[in-house]
């Protein structure tokens, strides 16, 4: 599953200054000024000057996602930083603190924050709920000093689109920021579609394909938007919940991939490149013969997702253990357990219903980057 955009011969023009890259592209160089670099990362004013420079539209290029880290450590910054820099789609700010990061949004916004949890002035769960204050669509992804999942289920809480546990940076930084970045992506694009809907339903029959998830979603979020049914933090949380439920469905359920192996195969998902170990179950009885059920209810007062397999289905109350859920596989199921209201499986552990019932009105009248 992926929705990379495909910017990177003009990010990497950005990045390092390779005009030679910018001539493959177009046989009449545009003119076009690069904010100097500072230390290996960019001012956040100057790419977004940057950025919206109507030069770019020479090369026909959408403007590129802004990535703001906040931490107080310079080589915890850089460390991320390093691990973003994989994707040359993005680009990368810093603030050494919540404060000095609010003062740089006050100039310029930025698409996503990542934010460590302890920083002076201003730690990373005062962050959270500051930009849920006054950046209500910029969504937060919270760093946690150690594999704390009651801190990350209170961040969650507090209004961050997701978490990434320090220990786990490597395997997961570069997924969780796409997965949020591209949700969010879904609210800026069908946001001006508003339909006057009490209640939509959706039903769908999958195959075992990945490329299948993330339309799936973006469907139902267009059914979100157009009700007007949560605000977009919600809308965010709702879509990463029922995300995570498919991955969970389609590789636990359907494929019963080794768990050993999970993190393997959604990197080279992310990454837009296919999984040997994907397709050679998909092409095997009786893997290629599953299906995933999905049923997509809302209304005014709730949204409700059920998810459901054709594997021979799981301990459900084993796996929503505190120590299964600190395990490989078990930061997915602390999202959907935080973000929803209930969460229930059935006897057999091979369908998931999800409940929200607290739906929360689109502000109105905030500042929203």
């Amino acid at each position: 599953m992926t929705r990379r955009r495909k910017l990177r011969r003009v990010i990497f023009l950005f990045a390092v200054g390779d005009w030679r890259v910018e001539e493959r592209l177009s046989t009449k160089k545009p003119h076009i000024e690069v904010p100097p670099r500072n230390a290996g990362f960019l001012p956040l004013d100057a790419i977004a000057s940057w950025t919206a420079d109507p030069s770019l539209q020479l090369l026909g290029r959408e403007p590129m996602p802004i990535i703001l880290i906040v931490d107080d450590s310079e080589v915890d910054r850089r460390q991320m930083a390093g691990l973003l820099g994989a994707d040359f789609d993005w680009l990368v700010s810093e603030a050494s603190n919540g404060t000095e990061a609010l003062d740089m949004m006050s100039v310029a916004s930025p698409d996503v924050v990542v934010t460590d949890m302890l920083m002076p002035e201003m730690d990373g769960m005062q962050l959270v709920t500051a930009l849920g204050e006054s950046y209500p669509k910029v969504p937060v992804i919270l760093v946690t000093g150690q594999d704390d999942v009651s801190l990350a289920v209170h961040a969650l809480k507090q209004g961050a689109a997701s978490y990434v546990p320090k220990s786990k940076l490597p395997e997961k930084l570069l997924e969780t920021v796409e997965q949020v970045l591209s949700l969010r992506d879904a609210d800026h694009t069908d946001e001006r579609i508003v339909q006057a809907t009490t209640n939509t339903r959706y039903r769908f029959v999958l195959e075992n394909d990945p490329a299948l998830i993330a339309p799936l979603v973006d469907r139902v979020q267009q059914g979100m938007i157009g009700m007007q049914l949560c605000s977009p933090a919600q809308r965010m949380h709702l879509g990463i919940a029922l995300e995570e439920a498919l991955i969970n469905a389609m590789y636990h359920g359907n494929l019963e991939l080794p768990p050993h192996r999970l993190t393997e195969v959604r990197q080279l998902l992310h990454e837009g490149k296919r999984s040997d170990l994907v397709d050679e179950r998909r092409a095997k009885s009786p893997f290629r013969e599953r299906k995933i059920h999905v049923a997509a209810d809302l209304t005014r007062h709730r949204a409700q997702f059920v998810v459901g397999d054709e594997g021979n289905g799981f301990d459900s109350a084993a796996a929503m253990s505190e120590s299964s859920l600190e395990s490989v596989g078990g930061r997915g199921l602390v999202l959907i357990q935080t973000f929803m209201d209930e969460v229930v499986f059935n006897a057999a552990g091979n369908e998931m219903r999800m409940t929200l019932k607290q739906l929360q009105p689109p502000t109105v009248g905030k500042t929203e980057a």
